[in-house]
């Protein structure tokens, strides 16, 4: 990342990230097709219910495990490889711990959050069901991300969509063959999940222990540097409070949407699901810029960061806003592939009409936030979120609810916020010059 044509190496870096997602959302709508298709709407609603949640748990590992990507990088662009190999195992370590707890809590919390979300008695059952299988392969999660953050720290993208692409390939025909085939249900969707969790995660876990390069794991050596996690947790706990506070605001929204029944449930289910694909090349140019921001920073070149951010910036943007065209046209189609009842279409058509205009506003404040976050910046961007996308939306739809109390109020509390967090962050960023002013030296 700190050599070589700087469009050429976010665009070849981006690219493996992209696809990646693509898969990953690919068999989350697997999931849901598959359960709204052969199982019923119901099933579909309870998915659909588990969601919001799921992005909260999920949103803070990956935040939380930022920030050893993050000293990962500048240690790599400095040329510091033993920092950098207490790094990777402080990281791993911390990552099994972390996973074997996150299952244990997840499985026994499950009721009592889903029904602080509202979630209607005739589809707890299935959403219960469905979350607690999920939280079986909560080491899994932890431990895929731990792996993917130090791959995409070192600047390779690629692994982590090798395996992508077979967990991915198994998770579809395992939903077919669960659901479809042995009639399982919302727990065959499950745990057609799980198990191709848990080969995505060994497969990552084996390929570190085999890299030729200072990132490579050796078992013997897995055990926790306080010093190292500290630093680590330093920069990653923000991302991840970041993450979660949007998914808090998320369940919360979710909340709202739940009061509207379930066909409203399913219908803003199915939505989200495609957002997912607006989102794909949002995330992917976000991952590179934080890697090629740590990288060149550490390396001490300030002029190739900022015109690398420069250019994943507006090429996010770009995509993401020409995502959210495209989809606003084919809503309808898009949508049947979850379900055929005209009602869950028509939730899920208002919400694309009144959301995907604006993608261009949620791509700049997470490219933002990214480029913010390789220069070590990571509390900025927790600020601005809990504010904008947190406590903003509550207030907003707490308010806007009540003086106009239809699902359209809700669904605008999000170019709403969207916007409002980017007229920050601009003003933020032309006061700060970041470059000049990161955290390398405090971090390393």
């Amino acid at each position: 990342m700190t050599k070589g044509s700087i469009y050429k190496k976010i665009l070849l870096f981006s690219l493996p990230v992209f696809l990646g997602q693509l898969l990953q959302q690919l068999y989350n709508v697997a999931d849901s097709a598959v359960v709204g298709n052969f199982v019923g709407k119901e099933a579909l609603a309870a998915v659909s219910s588990s969601g919001s949640f799921i992005f909260l748990i999920v949103g803070f590992i990956n935040g939380l495990f930022m920030g050893a990507g993050i000293i990962i990088g500048n240690r790599y662009g400095a040329g510091e490889e033993d920092a950098l190999h207490t790094a990777v195992h402080t990281g791993i370590g911390f990552s099994l711990i972390s996973g074997v707890f996150l299952t244990i809590f997840g499985y026994l919390i499950t009721p009592t959050i889903l029904r602080l979300m509202n979630t209607p008695i005739n589809v707890m059952p299935n959403s219960v069901l469905y979350l607690r299988i999920f939280f079986l392969g909560g080491l899994a999660n932890v431990l895929y991300n731990a792996c993917c953050g130090i791959f995409q720290a070192m600047g390779d993208s690629k692994h982590p969509l090798y395996y992508l692409i077979i967990s991915s390939i198994l998770n579809i025909f395992l939903d077919i063959l669960f659901v479809v085939v042995f009639g399982l249900g919302i727990a065959g969707a499950a745990i057609a999940t799980v198990t191709s969790q848990y080969i995505s995660a060994g497969l990552s876990f084996y390929k570190l222990t085999k890299v030729n390069g200072p990132h490579r794991l050796l078992i013997k050596d897995i055990k926790i540097d306080f010093d190292t996690l500290k630093k680590e947790l330093s920069l990653g706990f923000p991302t991840g409070i970041q993450n979660s506070v949007i998914a808090i605001a998320n369940v919360v929204v979710q909340s709202n949407i739940n009061a509207f029944g379930d066909l409203a449930m399913a219908g803003c289910g199915s939505y989200f699901k495609l957002e997912g694909f607006a989102f794909l090349p949002i995330t992917s140019f976000c991952t590179a810029l934080t890697t090629f921001t740590s990288q060149n920073l550490g390396a001490g070149l300030f002029d190739r960061a900022k015109k690398g951010a420069r250019f994943g910036i507006i090429s996010g943007v770009a995509l993401a806003e020409a995502t959210g065209i495209i989809l606003y046209f084919i809503a309808p189609i898009a949508l049947r592939l979850f379900s055929n009842d005209p009602d869950v279409i028509a939730f899920g058509e208002l919400q694309i009409k009144t959301e995907a205009l604006f993608y261009c506003m949620l791509a700049f404040a997470h490219c933002m936030a990214a480029v913010l976050r390789g220069a070590g910046k990571t509390t900025v961007p927790m600020f601005v979120m809990l504010g904008c996308w947190c406590l903003f939306r509550i207030t907003y739809i707490t308010i806007a609810v009540k003086l106009r109390p239809v699902i359209s109020t809700v669904f605008s509390a999000y170019p709403v916020t969207w916007t409002l967090s980017v007229i920050i962050f601009l003003i933020y960023y032309h006061k700060v010059n970041i470059y000049k002013d990161n955290i390398y030296k405090r971090a390393s």
